[in-house]
């Protein structure tokens, strides 16, 4: 009688409502940049928020300046030019933040930030994204003329704290936060439900994050973090 009295309040239980894909919130950015200590320490104070994905981009082509980042890579800064392409800019520019993939901004006002991330609308009719152990699948969703990127992104939610010692910010000590360690495409999506394997990541410290994005800078249609 236990048994069956349990059964029947777990089947009568409504089910737990699947969360709702996070806001993605990316930072370009470079160590040997002058300009980017604010935008970075306003970042810092949003990746405690769960219904944001927040991503700490390094570029590269502030290097010259006599200070190499430590973790730059030339595709993070592929991916700005993409954006600078999707959002109709000439060039790219460090400290710039990117939300949801649709808008941007410098980054280094705290409110004019909060109310950038906060005005972001979710995509309409957008698919469900499920990240579980070594599996990604993405669901099913009647858009119009829907076709994605499919981005495994690797990130590390540590502190990383870099004692900057040559260029513009010679002296100082940057504390990175959710800096992006990797990032790949598993494939596409067309609307109809996909499903992708991935491998481990290479230091167990890293989180994954799941990234479907239109394609050539466009916008982000959904996202799932481990």
């Amino acid at each position: 009688m236990r048994t069956a009295a349990l059964l029947s309040i777990l089947l009568a239980a409504p089910a737990a409502p699947a969360l709702a894909s996070p806001t993605v919130v990316e930072l370009y950015q470079s160590q040997g940049c002058s300009s980017c200590p604010p935008a970075i320490a306003n970042i810092n104070t949003l990746v405690n928020d769960p219904q944001l994905l927040v991503l700490d981009f390094a570029v590269t082509y502030w290097d010259r300046l006599g200070w190499k980042d430590t973790f730059a890579r030339p595709e993070y800064t592929q991916r700005q030019w993409d954006y600078a392409h999707g959002l109709k800019h000439n060039n790219v520019y460090t400290p710039q933040v990117v939300v949801a993939g649709r808008s941007d901004l410098v980054g280094t006002d705290p409110r004019e930030l909060r109310h950038a991330v906060e005005a972001a609308i979710p995509a309409t009719g957008a698919p469900s994204v499920s990240l579980q152990g070594d599996k990604v699948s993405i669901g099913e969703a009647a858009l119009s003329g829907a076709e994605a990127d499919v981005w495994l992104v690797r990130y590390d939610p540590r502190t990383q704290n870099v004692a900057i010692g040559a260029g513009e910010n010679g002296g100082i000590t940057l504390a990175h936060r959710n800096i992006v360690r990797q990032i790949t495409k598993l494939g596409s999506w067309k609307g109809k439900m996909e499903t992708f394997q991935i491998t481990p990541a290479s230091d167990g410290n890293w989180r994954n994050a799941v990234l479907v994005q239109q394609p050539s800078g466009g916008a982000i249609l959904a996202a799932a973090k481990s």
